[in-house]
This record gives structure tokens, sequence and C-alpha cells, in this order.
């Protein structure tokens, strides 16, 4: 451990989320919360979300479960019951924020609602994510992430221009989105409660998270009453009388893909860009067509034919087909292009500005005698660091320590419990 503090030391937590909050509990737990993950005995479901490591499904082995329940300890309860109702109340006793993914007014309906743990502790933070929030129409419908995305207007932005819309690739963006503004909202009532000594509600909206991702496509149709659509590996400029030009920007090259401008006109760094690129090809024998092009007078967006714009982008993309991403990229810094790699998860765990930052961690997974691979700290502070605290936890692996050593239980008491489908 660092001589330092984490930011976020000496704040409890109980998570009892599913998979569309588990962020928000890690987000503060790597910052150095105490993260107690409460799980129904014998699991949860988010357990058997694969992939599994080493394809062996199994919910002790759960990628989804490890990658983002980092720094939580866990136990088994069984909230439902009366017994498993008193011992949350316990647990909350000692907590300053709880975290619940349940539909609206269930945590009420049985006794462990906002205004039911405030009794027990005045102060409390109790933060709840649900695909719509807590109140509106839509309040008590069920979403999965894709219908967050679908929903909160991110997935007709994303895809192929003229296509249908798609999700944003293989990882629950919607929930991941929600879990983080979770995290954010707990830890601002967090720092309220510190300094007022009041607590509060924490409503937490995944429709509402997923319009944060919008930007500036909510201030487009304010102004122009346009919906910003996806435009894939295109860039789309708009020409009332010859019809829109389409501009790939996302071109193949020997070992993958690039994101690449080629153009002119007024736009001063598109030119710069577009020449030396050109010359770079010269020299190899490629581009010979455009060896003598003006690149800002010769290239005018209002005017010219899809047909000519696809022509001199083809010229270039012959000679980018017989060069690297890695060449590309050197380059790129080199001569000023406009140009950067496309990578794969491969290529990011080996970029050296990442190793140089030593973005990654690696947690070691005694019961698997391995030690993997983890994103590290979003942000760098140097007074209160952040870190992965330990690994995802087992199933009711800190059963023990909390309930015998923090709680007082007896022995006798916790094969009770458990006999009872307790815990």
């Amino acid at each position: 451990m660092s001589k330092h503090q984490t930011l976020l030391e000496g704040m409890r937590v109980l998570d009892l989320t599913d998979e569309t909050g588990l962020l928000c509990g890690k987000t503060l737990g790597d910052y150095g919360a105490d993260v107690i993950k409460i799980e129904r005995p014998g699991g949860d479901p988010a357990r058997n979300i694969g992939p599994f490591y080493k394809d062996i499904p199994d919910p002790e082995k759960s990628l989804f479960w490890f990658a983002t329940n980092t720094s939580k300890r866990g136990i088994t309860l069984n909230i439902e019951v009366p017994d498993g109702q008193e011992l949350f109340r316990r647990l909350a006793e000692t907590a300053d924020v709880v975290v619940e993914s349940f539909e609206p007014g269930y945590m009420d309906c049985i006794g462990l609602g906002y205004e039911d743990l405030k009794k027990v502790k005045p102060d409390i933070v109790f933060t709840s994510i649900t695909p719509f929030g807590q109140s509106g129409p839509y309040a008590h419908y069920q979403a999965t992430d894709l219908v967050g995305a679908a929903m909160g207007g991110l997935a007709r932005i994303l895809g192929e221009f003229g296509r249908p819309p798609v999700r944003l690739g293989p990882d629950p963006q919607s929930y991941f989105q929600a879990g983080l503004q979770g995290a954010l909202g707990s830890m601002m009532a967090y720092y309220h409660k510190e300094m007022t000594g009041v607590g509060q509600h924490v409503d937490v909206s995944m429709q509402d998270a997923v319009d944060l991702t919008l930007m500036n496509a909510v201030e487009i149709y304010d102004l122009l009453k346009a919906n910003l659509v996806g435009m894939g590996q295109f860039f789309v400029t708009v020409r009332p009388d010859l019809g829109p030009l389409f501009s790939r920007t996302i071109v193949p090259c020997k070992d993958g893909y690039v994101t690449f401008m080629f153009g002119g006109g007024a736009f001063a760094g598109g030119s710069q860009s577009s020449r030396a690129i050109v010359d770079w090809a010269n020299t190899e024998g490629y581009a010979m067509d455009l060896k003598d092009f003006d690149f800002p007078t010769m290239w005018d967006g209002s005017t010219i034919t899809q047909q000519e714009s696809d022509a001199r982008n083809a010229s270039v993309d012959k000679f980018l087909m017989v060069k690297t991403k890695a060449e590309l990229y050197e380059a790129a810094v080199e001569k000023g292009l406009i140009l950067a790699p496309c990578n794969t998860v491969e290529d990011v765990i080996k970029s050296p500005q990442l190793q140089a930052r030593q973005f990654w961690e690696t947690v070691e997974h005694p019961e698997l005698g391995d030690t993997l691979t983890y994103p590290g700290a979003p942000v760098k502070m140097k007074e209160t660091p952040w870190r992965i605290l330990r690994r995802a936890p087992l199933i009711g692996e800190h059963n023990q320590e909390i309930y015998a050593k923090e709680l007082g239980l007896s022995g006798e008491d916790l094969a009770v419990l458990k006999a009872n489908g307790v815990i």
C-alpha cells in the first residue's frame, strides 16, 4: 500500500446492483471505498454473463464479473426474508452509501427503501440505478442495454449512413454509463453528507445517462431541426445542389485500418496533410496522377463530383494498402498527416504511451493460479492514488469476515442462517 490514502478511504458502500449498476460500485471501490457486494445465496445471476476464463462456463470465471467487481468484498444475503432484512439494516448502520438497481418501489415494499433506512442511518446516501428513473410514465418499464442505447438516442447516431441504427460494440455501454453516473452522484451526495450531515436519494436513469453521450446532436436538432444519424466510415458534406458528398475516413491498410482525412480547399490543415501523403506516395511510385495537384485551389468541395472524389481517394488508398498501421502512424507524426491507426485491443495493450503511463494493472487470481490484466486508473492522483484493491469476490467469500468479525455473529448463528437460506 502507498503511504498516501485513497480518495474515498473511510467510505462504506453496500452494493445491491445487478449488471446495470455493477460499474458504480467498482468505480467507488477502486477509489478506495469499502464496497460490500451483496448477492443472493448461490450467487448473482450476472456471474453467468460470458465470456469466461479459458472458455469454461462457471459463475466463478465470468470475465464480465471480474471486470465489474474489482475492489469489492462479497457476501450472500437474502433480503426478501425478515432475517435477511434485519441483517441488512445492521449493515446499513455501518454504511455511508447504498446502491441498488431494483424496480422503483421494490426496496420500499420490503422495508429497505430510503425512508426506511433513514430510520437506522439518518445521513444515508441511497443511490437507485434504473432504466428510466424513479418517476415518469416509463418508470416501471424494464430495459436491456440495447433498449437503453435505443431509447437514449445513441443507437440512431451510430452505424452506416442510410442503414439501420446499431448498438455500440459488445460491451453494455448503457449499463456502464448509468454506473458511472451513479458513482458520480454517490460521490457528490457523500461529499454533501460529510459537509452537512444530510443524506439523500440519488436517482439515476440509464436513459438520462445515455442522453449525455449525444453531445452536439441535441443542439443540431434544436437549432436546425435535423436529426444527426450514423455516418459509419464516411464524413458527409451536405450540398443543396449536387447532393451529399461522401468522404471515406476509415480506410484499410496492410494490417488493419486507419482513420484518415484526405481533401483540400479552405481547410489548410487538410490540404497540407493531403499534399504530404501524396509527396510520400510519389517517392514510391503511387498517386502519380496527383503529383502536381494543388489541394488548396483545385479541390472545391462544393463542386467536386462523387466520382472525382472517389478517384482521388482511390489513388492514395492503394498506397496505404502497402503500409502497416505502425508505419503510417510514424509518418503521420513526422510529416503532419491527419491520420491515426484504428487500434485493436492488442494494439492498445501494447501501446508504448499507455505502458509509459503504467496504465495497465495486473491482478492476482490465486484460485485460478493466474494473473490477469485490467484497465487502470482513469485519472492520475498523486496524493490519493487510484488502485485495484482486490480481484472480484468469490460467492460468499467474505461472509465470515463481515458477519462474524464485524457484526459479531457466532458460528452457530451463521450455520442457522445458511440452513434457512438467509445467507
